[in-house]
């Protein structure tokens, strides 16, 4: 394989990141509207996050939080995100480094993005697996469509690497 001098993962993840950061920053002005909410994911020890201790013994690896209905202080930064939400009725800060998530979804909108890091855990150049989106399905099986090829249903993860040449 050709070595790639461009970086396109990296220019990718950064700017499938920056969707994250953008949607969170008009929800940190304007609100949640209409059926937008959040399920964020995100690596617990990645270095940076900041999360109650008890959440980081009841979660080691990985944790999900939802930004819907009761959230306060949410401050969108260039590399991180702060927010308080409630866990056995005691309001936590939490800041999490964007480069932290491994998923967002926006439930309402049927909208996600799965990000997966590449070689150790917390590495910073994480590589985009995938992205989910609202596609419609089809009315029935396409008959044309070749054996490798299936149609895809709403909400279904796609991932990037089968559109990639080889």
């Amino acid at each position: 394989m050709t070595k790639d001098f461009i970086g396109y993962r990296a220019l990718t993840d950064a700017a499938l990141r920056s969707v994250v950061r953008e949607a969170l920053k008009r929800v940190e002005k304007q609100g949640l509207i209409g059926a937008h909410h959040f399920r964020l994911t995100f690596k617990t020890h990645f270095p940076g996050v900041e999360i109650p201790d008890f959440l980081c013994e009841q979660y080691p690896d990985e944790m999900t939080i939802i930004l819907q209905h009761q959230y306060w202080g949410l401050k969108v930064k260039e590399n991180h995100f702060e927010v308080t939400l409630t866990f056995r009725k005691v309001p936590a800060a939490l800041a999490i480094p964007f480069h932290a998530l491994t998923a967002f979804v926006d439930p309402g909108v049927q909208f996600g993005l799965q990000f997966q890091p590449e070689g150790d855990e917390g590495e910073k150049g994480a590589d985009v697996a995938s992205v989910t989106a609202a596609l419609p399905a089809p009315e029935k099986p396409n008959g044309d469509a070749k054996p490798s090829e299936k149609p895809v249903a709403p909400g279904e993860v796609v991932s990037l690497d089968s559109f990639r040449k080889k």
